[in-house]
């Protein structure tokens, strides 16, 4: 019977006679996908070598033999010298395939004392500890180039919006600070992420630890988590962080999704509101007046992607009995589908918004007209000792009188026609009923004032530092 060289060989050939051949052995192999754990897994079998020389499982002279080939390994898969066998099983029995290539009997000693499932486990977690910190430094930068349009524009009056029909008067710089919260909260979940996966699953082993003498705590603070994992057969079942993660991910996309929405909204003819760079849009192939906000609708889009791979993990794990099971090879290109995902779409979406340019006479315009003023009619009317109840009757029957005028504001009815619905009415009105003093006027804590948003601006800085 023809034997596997070292390389190709799998991690549990002794047991059977014979593996899956050809197509059947490329379905159960994870290779294309947990190949980009490559650097986590030589950092973790480092330490994990250590930690065998200094329990006296591996003499001396092996660990440092062994840490050297790793150390070679590394640097000629990184120069381009040793590439991925993707005929290997996974990325661990290629790892442990050439050590064993190269050192023999050294090669095959060092798995002692763990299982690919724990080793999977925390290459994992590896690779999120180094991942994670970038999507947070592309979330600080959105966060960041949204902040720098916002103080450009924390008096550029606008619409704001209910039920995509015009609400009240906001200004631009308010809606930015509106966006950039909801990627301050991102921020904040994929950093609460981070701290709950920050502990080592090594050396819990297949699911009930190992009868060797291992040091759990030494491994896991030379990677430089927080501690070991609490239980070994929870260690190697868990996948709550990528279900977190991925939920954080697909939370963030549909933020972004949301925040394209308005952009390809207002990118319309009908609208006018935002000018994109001519590259961040692309134009028709038949028709030749086209500038389409296309950057910014692949961006929406591509939170079904995410939603998707979401749901995927979820049903992944939900009838799984403890401990391992193969499903969980599923895990990863799920989740580093939506990790590569949201990291494009907040590098794109940071390009798109930092070459855009607003209009903001256009935006100013459509605040007269649409009755924007009418909450401030009411709450006028309340300071003057009307309930509120009755205050919002009086303004809403104004505004019938002034559509039945041919009217589309309150400010043009006249002060009798005022006083004809309530005598609390003064002149002193008119002048609290101009777009940019129902915005002045809204200066409480979250408000569109301009002070205000520049408050907001300062402190949403201040969380990105």
């Amino acid at each position: 019977m023809k034997h596997d060289t070292p390389k190709n060989a799998v991690l549990w050939a002794g047991r059977l006679g014979k593996k899956p051949d050809g197509e059947a052995f490329a379905f159960q192999s994870s290779i294309n996908v947990d190949r980009r754990l490559v650097f986590e897994d030589i950092k973790g079998s480092r330490a994990h070598i250590a930690m065998l020389g200094a329990q006296g499982i591996l003499d001396a002279g092996t660990v440092a033999d062994l840490d050297a080939e790793l150390v070679n390994i590394s640097g000629e898969i990184r120069s381009g010298k040793l590439l991925i066998d993707e005929g290997a099983e996974d990325i661990h029995s290629f790892i442990e395939g050439i050590l064993t290539e190269r050192l023999g009997d050294a090669g095959r000693s060092v798995h002692a004392g763990r299982s690919r499932n724990d080793q999977v486990a925390l290459d994992t977690r590896l690779y999120l500890k180094r991942r994670v910190p970038e999507l947070e430094v592309r979330i600080d930068a959105a966060i960041a180039t949204l902040l720098d349009l916002a103080e450009r524009h924390t008096e550029s009056i606008m619409p704001g919006y209910t039920h995509l029909q015009r609400a009240q008067c906001v200004t631009l710089g308010f809606h930015l600070c509106a966006w950039a919260s909801a990627l301050c909260r991102d921020r904040l979940r994929f950093a609460d992420a981070l701290t709950r996966l920050d502990e080592c699953p090594l050396g819990a082993g297949a699911l009930a630890g190992s009868s060797l003498p291992l040091d759990r705590e030494r491994t896991a603070s030379a990677l430089g988590f927080s501690g070991p994992t609490l239980n070994a057969m929870d260690s190697v079942a868990d996948r709550d962080f990528a279900l977190e993660l991925a939920a954080d991910c697909a939370i963030t996309q549909i933020h972004l999704s949301r925040f394209c929405e308005d952009i390809a909204i207002w990118a319309s003819e009908e609208f006018k509101f935002i000018d994109l760079a001519e590259d961040w849009s692309t134009g028709s192939s038949i028709m030749p007046q086209k500038k389409n906000p296309d950057f910014a609708e692949l961006i929406r889009g591509k939170a079904g992607r995410t939603a998707g791979n979401m749901v995927t993990l979820f049903t992944l794990v939900k009838g799984l009995p403890y401990a391992y099971n193969k499903d969980l090879q599923e895990d990863k290109e799920a989740l580093f589908d939506s990790l590569d995902t949201v990291d494009t779409c907040l590098r794109m979406f940071c390009g798109m918004m930092a070459g855009a340019s607003f209009n903001t006479e256009r935006m100013a315009a459509a605040t007269t007209g649409g009755f924007l003023e009418a909450t401030d009619a009411a709450e006028y009317l309340v300071r003057k000792g009307l309930p509120f109840r009755k205050a919002h009757e009086t303004a809403a029957l104004l505004v019938r009188d002034a559509i039945a005028a041919g009217q589309d504001n309150i400010a043009s009815l006249s002060l009798a026609e005022l006083q004809n619905r309530s005598p609390l009415f003064e002149e002193d009105v008119y002048a609290i009923l101009t777009p940019r003093a129902c915005v002045a006027a809204r200066r409480l804590t979250g408000g569109p004032a301009p002070e205000e948003v520049r408050r907001q601006i300062a402190k949403l800085r201040k969380f990105t530092l």
